[in-house]
């Protein structure tokens, strides 16, 4: 077992997020005060998935808290590709739109890859794009995926080094694993991709100065896993007998990690900041101001 070396940082993260949300408040209310119009925040909803609808509930009063507009778009169930693809290029058209966002999952027969590479670039929030996705690749200026933008704010407000340090990313999504390498590779750190089917797993997480584990599997890393001192960054979320549990043992990793996310409040958190942030970001980069 590794040896406790410290009382560990427990990230809050919706304390975090609120401050985030705070400093974001205040560059819309600048824009507005400044005869500018508030930036625009368009998701699209198909069918009635109750999850999604809770979603797309918290999206919008973030954003209305935050000073933005909100559009929401609803879709039947019945809606077929040709219909989402039509209302994402209605929304592209818009002058007034400055991010869209697909909610998903999406019904059988919507290709997601297909409703993602249609939404123009500029305004694609969710940073799934094929063209963001290979500026972000590239190093150049791109709107990339929220998870992993939080995940570096949540280490930057937290004063976590990241150049020259050792990274380990459990799990290669597109939405999380795969940008978030890419982002940490960008602030100069040594970046490792694992997953589930890495050989010598245990040893290669126990090199890790910082661990983001988004592989969907429940308590996947042990305590004795851990770096002593390392900074955990848990992003799974497992249901394990009526219980959220994370891909990392939240417990045993107490007093082991240097910091560590919750299973609740922690990185989610921060995902709808930073879609209000990009959303932002996009009504800048296409306003001009």
């Amino acid at each position: 077992m590794s040896a406790a070396v410290r009382s560990t940082v427990v990230v809050d993260g919706k304390a975090l997020s609120s401050a985030i949300r705070q400093e974001i408040a205040e560059q819309v209310a600048a824009r507005v005060a400044a005869g500018r119009r508030p930036p625009c925040l368009a998701v699209v909803l198909v069918g009635d998935n109750p999850a999604s609808a809770s979603y797309i509930k918290g999206k919008r009063r973030a954003s209305e808290r935050a000073g933005m507009r909100s559009i929401e778009v609803d879709l039947p169930a019945s809606a077929s590709e040709a219909d989402v693809l039509a209302a994402v290029e209605r929304l592209n058209r818009d002058p007034e739109v400055d991010g869209i966002l697909v909610q998903l999952p999406l019904p059988r027969g919507v290709r997601p890859n297909a409703i993602a590479a249609a939404v123009d670039p500029a305004k694609d929030v969710d940073g799934l794009h094929p063209l963001n996705a290979g500026r972000l690749l590239a190093g150049e200026p791109a709107l990339a995926p929220c998870t992993p933008l939080g995940i570096l704010e949540i280490l930057d407000r937290h004063g976590v080094a990241l150049e020259g340090a050792r990274a380990v990313v459990l799990g290669r999504s597109l939405i999380v694993g795969k940008p978030v390498a890419l982002l940490l590779l960008q602030r100069n750190a040594t970046v490792t991709m694992a997953h589930s089917r890495s050989r010598d797993l245990p040893d290669l997480v126990r090199e890790a100065d910082v661990l983001v584990a988004a592989v969907g599997s429940a308590r996947l890393v042990k305590a004795d896993w851990i770096r002593p001192g390392a900074a955990v960054i848990d992003v799974g979320v497992n249901e394990v007998e009526g219980t959220l549990v994370g891909d990392v043992d939240f417990e045993g990793a107490l007093g082991i990690a240097g910091l560590i996310t919750p299973p609740r409040g922690g990185v989610g958190p921060m995902t709808i900041t930073m879609l209000l942030r990009n959303t932002l970001e996009a009504c800048r980069a296409r306003t001009g101001a």
